[in-house]
């Protein structure tokens, strides 16, 4: 149980300060042994030097207590403060509900997506029974989703079925791979959601303009109704009775891929990291060779105002206007730092064989520096 949240409502709903402390198990019982003959006193909740103790719950050896000013608290407000609290105790001891049909289904694709990575396929048809199952005979749009949050603020599978749904208007399938790890399928429908009265400006867009329209806005929605920091990946619209394991290993080899040479970024687009995907097949050791040969001072060519300056130049195809009003910069400042680049490295990212040598360098120098 969330015992933080526990607190916080204590505390707003007595309008007083509620702190939690610990005591040894023992150490608990003796005192509670010791004032059993005060009036109000009980295993619940014992007043110790002014303050009014409740046991929140027992953690091995250990006794989680809330404590509260005594004088703070009548004492109908103390009983009600120990029934509340022996009633969640309760909730937690009482075995889960079983799972609904949906997620038992979502259970079965999600053991049998397992067995075939442990048996190191790559390419995998899933069985008529399982597509039935889910009725995925559709084209599906696959994401998925990593929560990059501590085990304490644990998500639950159908507070985030629902706000998918809230999100896209419509049914969403939802796969658990691990406690952190969500497969997203979304009808193909979603593609022409959101286009409105702006048809010209939809026309002109391509499929992945639209993935990407949907992958961002998603991950802010997370972001900020959910647990907070995630990462998503999405893919191509697919079969899944044809696709979907090896659409699963290509959404996470693209979060993967993002998550290394993009640290900043949270969402990760295959068609963007084509490039990247490339250079991490490269061996290590040609990996430093390639770097110590192009760049002879790394430290000296990749300040960090030097690499900030490059990935925005090769963001706008380096247009060097763009890039100095995106900088904030005079187009003679931008200049100045690709000429002094060029007379440190000797290369001059403006001429389109030096340009793509320093990108590569860029991605292997920023997965190197971090070994």
């Amino acid at each position: 149980m969330d015992w933080e949240q526990v607190r916080e409502q204590l505390e707003a709903i007595l309008n007083t300060p509620v702190q939690t402390t610990r005591w040894a198990w023992e150490a608990w019982r003796r005192e509670v042994k010791k004032h059993e003959a005060e009036p109000g006193a009980g295993d619940g909740s014992l007043i110790r030097e002014g303050r009014l103790l409740f046991l929140a719950q027992k953690e091995g050896q250990d006794a989680l207590l809330l404590a509260i000013q005594a004088d703070a608290v009548s004492p109908v407000e103390r009983r009600l403060v120990e029934l509340t609290l022996e009633s969640r105790k309760t909730q937690d001891k009482k075995p889960p509900a079983l799972a609904n049909e949906e997620e038992r289904k979502a259970g079965m694709v999600r053991d049998w997506l397992r067995t075939q990575q442990e048996l190191g396929l790559t390419q995998a048809e899933m069985p008529d029974a399982l597509v039935s199952q889910l009725s995925l005979y559709s084209k599906k749009i696959p994401l998925l989703l990593y929560g990059d949050y501590t085990t304490s603020r644990r998500a639950h599978d159908r507070e985030l079925k629902k706000l998918l749904e809230s999100f896209f208007d419509a049914d969403m399938t939802l796969i658990p791979l691990t406690d952190k790890e969500w497969l997203i399928l979304g009808s193909e429908k979603i593609l022409s959601m959101d286009t409105g009265d702006d048809k010209e400006d939809s026309d002109g867009e391509t499929l992945e303009d639209r993935l990407a329209a949907i992958g961002h806005g998603l991950h802010e929605m997370l972001e900020n109704e959910w647990v907070g920091e995630c990462h998503l990946a999405i893919h191509y619209p697919i079969l899944p009775a044809k696709s979907l394991y090896a659409a699963v290993l290509q959404l996470r080899e693209t979060m993967m891929l993002g998550r290394t040479y993009h640290v900043g970024s949270n969402m990760h687009m295959p068609w963007e990291l084509q490039l990247e995907r490339l250079v991490h097949l490269v061996p290590e050791a040609e990996k430093a060779s390639f770097l110590e040969q192009v760049l002879k001072r790394l430290d000296v060519a990749f300040d960090a105002e030097t690499m900030t300056t490059l990935e925005q130049f090769f963001q706008l195809d380096c247009n060097v206007s763009e890039t100095a009003k995106k900088l904030y910069i005079h187009r003679n400042t931008l200049l100045y730092r690709l000429d002094k680049f060029k007379q440190e490295t000797g290369l001059d990212v403006r001429t389109f064989n030096n340009a793509v040598l320093v990108k590569i360098a860029m991605l292997l120098y920023k997965v190197t520096k971090r070994k």
